[in-house]
């Protein structure tokens, strides 16, 4: 089989709010991508998040719906440590994001939080515990 996994994409119900979201975690886009229906950012070994507005979505699938229910997607991004999940999360609560979780320190041996994004996606933060 040739296929191999080569990136993420989301729908956007709002490019710029999106855009301003993922900046916030350190994912670069180019200048203007908040104008643009579909933009992308490296994610690192060669993977990319992509985003696409919803109206572009229905240019060529004109049927589309969001999914009723929250959120659409869950990405889970690791910190260096424990200390940065909770930097991390108190950055995105206090520029007005949605903190879903609050940090704590999982049974399963990580440091562990939630951020939604403005579509309703949770975006999981973690970083493994000491001795873990």
């Amino acid at each position: 089989m040739s296929t191999r996994f080569d990136s993420v994409g989301l729908v956007v119900s709002d490019m710029a709010a999106s855009v301003a979201f993922y900046r916030h975690l350190g994912l670069e886009f180019p200048d203007g991508a908040e104008g643009h229906p579909h933009v992308e950012a490296e994610l690192g070994a060669g993977v990319r998040l992509l985003l696409d507005s919803e109206e572009s979505v229905r240019s060529f699938h004109p049927g589309w719906r969001a999914p009723g229910g929250g959120g659409r997607a869950s990405l889970v991004l690791r910190c260096d440590g424990p200390g940065e999940v909770d930097a991390v999360y108190e950055r995105l609560v206090g520029a007005g994001y949605h903190g879903e979780l609050k940090p704590w320190d999982a049974f399963w041996g990580q440091r562990y939080a939630i951020v939604l994004d403005p579509d309703g996606n949770g975006v999981d933060l973690f970083a493994p515990l000491p001795g873990e």
